[in-house]
């Protein structure tokens, strides 16, 4: 079998002739350490200023080139998502992160410190290494009390203009390159199922005070996401991965029956109409999740990724209690390969595919993405023990 062909065998629940693996997404300097070279790849700080400073197809050529470079020499892996050939920037954009969502700036900010810059609108942002991220320190256009009506989420939903094709240079680029020997997780309009309006504080407290707002709100994005399928779902992926966090560590964000009622069916409508354009749907979704799995594949989620094992999602629980239901992927808990060992890797990647391989309908891969410091000795480590395995399960 083809890695295309073995994550889609996987995905589905059917036979494989050995188990395969999938890399979410690696941070620049385990790309860096594999290419021989620093990379622009998955480094925000880069990228934003790269971005502001006028070099945006610059760094849209370094990421095909050092991506493709990156997963040629990581041949073991079968499954690539669009969390590493990210979606880009259009040519004429100015997008900036301001907390939890993004915005389009008038131009680019003027730098006014050591990694500070402000925007003509009064926003500062500030570069934060240590977690290789630029964020928004201070935002003047911003209501402190924002307030959400019903009505301000209805009305017709224009038609989208087709979105600039450079938007889908790198993707399009990783499809081309891998996509007949590959499983492509790619793109899709988004997800609409728990949506937190305001930002994370105030959105939980609209699901207990004003639910009709996050129902009307949920409508009016899945209403939105569902007319950009036909332009994100790129010809040549094999599935759509769906990006949301629902959960802490602990439990959920709401409880089920408030998820049951505001956020399954909005959840359900979204997946039935990309899978008009992708068959398979995998899901990130970070924390304890158990309470809502149940309504996860009632959604029509085909492959739930991120177990992360610190919140209880341990592989071969999830197995015993969804058993044939759901295709897993994870399984390596991302804590041991950032400050682990390469013995304690070689036996976290040994004990996934004793817990997740029998049975199938499991691909190995970390708990979560390959995030900044991981030890690259590890990293090395898992795909070596994998290798060594992947037979034998």
């Amino acid at each position: 079998m083809t890695g295309k062909e073995r994550g889609k065998a996987a995905i589905a629940r059917r036979p494989v002739d050995r188990v395969p693996l999938g890399l979410y997404a690696v941070d620049y300097d385990t790309v860096a350490a594999v290419i021989g070279r620093p990379t622009i790849v998955r480094n925000q700080i880069a990228m934003q200023t790269a971005l502001w400073e006028g070099r945006r197809d610059e760094m849209v050529e370094q990421w095909k080139a050092d991506l493709t470079e990156f997963y040629r020499k990581i041949d073991c892996a079968d499954v690539i998502t669009c969390r590493d050939a990210m979606l880009m920037p259009a040519r004429s954009s100015m997008i900036s992160p301001l907390g939890s969502y993004w915005v389009e700036l008038p131009g680019p900010p003027r730098k006014i410190a050591d990694n500070e810059w402000k925007d003509a609108e009064g926003r500062i942002f500030r570069a934060v290494p240590d977690v290789n991220e630029i964020r928004c320190i201070h935002d003047p256009t911003v209501a402190k009390e924002p307030v959400f009506r019903v009505e301000d989420f209805e009305g017709p939903v224009e038609e989208p203009a087709p979105p600039d094709p450079a938007v889908f240079e790198v993707l399009d680029h990783i499809i081309e390159q891998f996509g007949q020997e590959r499983y492509i997780a790619g793109a899709c309009g988004g997800l609409t199922a728990m949506t937190l309006l305001g930002g994370f504080e105030t959105g939980l407290m609209m699901y207990a005070l004003h639910p009709e707002v996050v129902a009307a709100a949920n409508r009016r994005s899945v209403a939105v996401q569902n007319a950009w399928d036909r332009f994100y779902v790129r010809p040549g992926q094999d599935g759509a991965i769906m990006d949301q966090d629902m959960a802490g560590t602990n439990a959920p964000y709401v409880s089920p029956a408030m998820f049951r009622e505001l956020c399954l069916p909005y959840m359900r409508r979204r997946i039935e109409h990309v899978k008009q354009f992708a068959q398979q749907v995998i899901h990130h979704n970070c924390g304890n999740n158990i309470p809502l799995i149940d309504m996860f594949i009632e959604a029509g989620v085909d492959c739930y990724q991120s177990l992360q094992t610190t919140a209880g999602m341990e592989i071969g629980r999830l197995k015993e209690l969804f058993p044939g239901r759901m295709c897993w992927w994870g399984g390596v808990p991302v804590e041991i390969l950032i400050s682990g060992t390469p013995a304690q890797t070689r036996q976290a990647v040994r004990t996934a595919l004793q817990r997740g391989a029998p049975g199938g309908g499991f691909i190995l891969g970390p708990s979560q993405s390959i995030p900044k410091n991981t030890r690259y000795d590890n990293f090395m480590a898992m795909l070596d023990e994998f290798v060594a395995l992947r037979d034998k399960f």
